[in-house]
């Protein structure tokens, strides 16, 4: 059997298991069944599984990236969190935390609290593209919060990043094509919790290529404003529950609806 050499990051001794899964997974044809092989992504409804959470992500922006304060309780929380539904992923046959992203919900009953991004971009937001203030609130949410574990994350480039989608992400090696799995699995995740609440308009502030990155697998992520200086470069973006699944390139559509499924699943375990 011939033996392959392997990946030029691997001779500098740059894999992470970010990385060793990636490539593991590259090979298959049918991303879902590949996906749900590895990974486990779930909504937290229960407080084990949110302190899951906030301990990812007092890893990721409290002590690797410092961009929040260290907490004695090694969990980092804010004034969101009691207004969202949080996503966790972890690795399917450790149990291994991977990452985790947060849905935030408008207060329909309080339509002048706003969520982060409207704060952050008031004053750059195109309110003739979209006026989030004139939306139903019970329609509008907010993707935030994503974060990676170093493990799973740190890739050239991506030291300062809590997770990020890069060019790199979509290359060709040979006749494999790299798939970001984490990153696009976590978004995929929220986009499903906002489709089973009835969350239509779904707001993030993105890095300014996250678009153009996400335009490959078929989903439209509408810009909606200018940027603004946030941890890097951000831009406040849109996307509709409604149109997210059906514009789906049917290879990536088959990772999307197994997450839909395995989260509509744990909700009505939980009676939700």
């Amino acid at each position: 059997m011939q033996q392959c050499s392997p990946p030029a990051r691997a001779r500098r001794g740059e894999v992470t298991k970010g990385d060793e899964v990636s490539d593991a997974m590259s090979s298959s044809r049918n991303l879902g069944d590949s996906f749900n092989e590895y990974f486990e992504l779930l909504p937290a409804l229960d407080d084990d599984t949110r302190n899951e959470v906030y301990r990812i992500r007092h890893e990721v922006y409290c002590r690797d990236l410092g961009w929040e304060p260290l907490q004695p309780n090694g969990m980092e929380r804010d004034d969101f969190d009691d207004q969202s539904v949080h996503c966790l992923l972890r690795h399917r046959a450790t149990g291994e935390p991977v990452g985790c992203t947060r849905l935030i919900m408008a207060d329909a009953e309080n339509p002048q609290a706003l969520l982060p991004v409207e704060e952050s971009c008031a004053e750059v937001l195109d309110r003739r593209i979209v006026d989030p203030a004139q939306l139903p609130r019970h329609t509008v949410a907010e993707v935030s919060r994503l974060a990676v574990m170093r493990n799973f994350r740190q890739r050239k480039g991506e030291s300062q990043s809590a997770a990020s989608l890069t060019e790199d992400d979509f290359q060709s090696r040979g006749q494999q094509a790299r798939f970001p799995y984490i990153p696009v699995s976590l978004y995929f995740g929220a986009a499903a919790i906002a489709r089973r609440l009835g969350r239509e308009h779904v707001l993030v502030l993105t890095e300014p290529r996250l678009a153009a990155h996400f335009a490959r697998l078929g989903v439209h992520i509408q810009r909606i404003g200018g940027s603004i200086e946030h941890r890097g470069e951000r831009v406040p973006s849109l996307f509709l529950t409604s149109q997210f699944a059906p514009g789906l390139r049917p290879l990536v559509r088959t990772l999307y609806d197994l997450i839909e499924r395995d989260i509509g699943a744990h909700f009505d375990a939980h009676g939700g």
